[in-house]
């Protein structure tokens, strides 16, 4: 366990990728790294609407959430009602295109990879894992 949570701290493999451990596994070092984990179920998202809405409530975004692709931008950069040393967003079954249609996914990705960027450079490691 030691090593997965060690590299959950690591600024520089921190990014978004496709989830490669048992989960317990994950959850057990996000938690032993003092991460916070936020996770949410894709499953029947096949729209940009109900993506951002599974996005807000696994992230606990504050009331008020603009439910639009700035938005989203906005509140994966501001964690300020969960701050910690760094966070991972676990998205299950959305598969490759995250249940999204080709133009949204592609934008969803730049903002998690946004995100990413953003959170290396306030010192912290962010993750996003599709399983």
């Amino acid at each position: 366990m030691e090593g997965l949570s060690a590299r959950l701290q690591d600024l520089n493999e921190a990014g978004f990728y496709r989830l490669n451990c048992p989960l317990d596994k994950l959850r057990a070092a996000v938690a032993e790294a003092g991460l916070v984990l936020f996770e949410t179920d894709l499953l029947s998202v096949h729209t940009k609407q109900k993506f951002l809405t599974a996005l807000s409530q696994a992230i606990h975004a504050p009331n008020g959430f603009g439910n639009n692709w700035d938005a989203l931008a906005d509140v994966l950069s501001d964690f300020s009602w969960q701050p910690a040393s760094g966070y991972v967003l676990l998205l299950h079954n959305g598969g490759e295109s995250l249940g999204l249609p080709v133009t949204d996914h592609v934008i969803a990705a730049q903002i998690l990879a946004d995100t990413v960027d953003f959170w290396k450079s306030q010192g912290k490691p962010f993750w996003a894992f599709r399983c």
